[in-house]
């Protein structure tokens, strides 16, 4: 659907509602499309948000004891005397 931007002024509300709806809402200027009115995505629920981040826990907490930890990732520089190699 196709509504000009002086026309939409009016009828905002019933717009709104239509995009919510899945309806294409276009807003027009001088004949050319200007914006296109889309319904914003729903914020998930507690549950699944709180799974989500116990997921993302799980997987950082596995790469981070997969590999050296940072005070000694670059000790192969080093000599057993504290020197550069």
């Amino acid at each position: 659907m196709r509504v000009s931007v002086s026309d939409a002024k009016g009828q905002l509300t019933e717009l709104v509602r239509r995009a919510e709806a899945g309806d294409e809402v276009v807003l027009t200027r001088h004949g050319q499309p200007a914006v296109r009115l889309v319904p914003v995505r729903r914020v998930r629920d507690g549950t699944a948000r709180q799974k989500l981040l116990e997921a993302a826990r799980k997987t950082g907490a596995a790469k981070a004891s997969s590999g050296p930890d940072a005070a000694h990732s670059q000790d192969f520089l080093y000599g057993d005397d504290g020197l550069p190699a």
